[in-house]
């Protein structure tokens, strides 16, 4: 079962059991892999994207609780909390700090980066690799944090 198909049995589950966050949620998630799908003629929605897809809306959900937090709208801080956990299970896992220090080291030693101006090499690279496991802005964090 890929990833879409299973969106779509979890969307009957959660309207079987009255979940409106759940509901809310996937059906968010199902209307961005529309929008996806209709951007080009005859383009599909696969895995790799729908997970793409499912970062981005993560990634949103969570930046929204930032807001929210700072404004002291803690109702809403925690509709986007709760939406963000349910966008986490659709997630690859994510890699731990020293896992991600681990597969950075390789990936700086595989392209000869020797200080912070080859932090563009290391960055395309370390983006193609690392998609889906860790988010961009961690990544570049601990390369520069490395190359210096």
């Amino acid at each position: 079962m890929d990833l879409k198909e299973k969106i779509d049995a979890d969307i009957k589950a959660a309207m079987l059991a009255r979940d409106k966050v759940r509901l809310e949620t996937l059906r968010s998630i199902k209307s961005a892999f529309m929008i996806e799908a209709t951007k080009e003629a005859g383009a599909t929605v696969d895995d790799d994207l729908a997970t793409k897809v499912i970062m981005k809306l993560h990634k949103q959900r969570k930046e929204a609780a930032d807001i929210y937090e700072q404004q002291g709208r803690e109702d809403l801080h925690k509709e986007e909390m709760d939406q963000a956990a349910i966008l986490e299970e659709y997630l690859p896992k994510q890699l731990s700090p020293e896992e991600l220090k681990a597969r950075l080291t390789t990936i700086i030693a595989a392209v000869g980066a020797s200080g912070p101006q080859d932090m563009g090499k290391v960055m395309g690279k370390a983006s193609a690799e690392l998609a889906g496991l860790s988010d961009g802005k961690t990544i570049s964090n601990m390369v520069k944090e490395m190359l210096s």
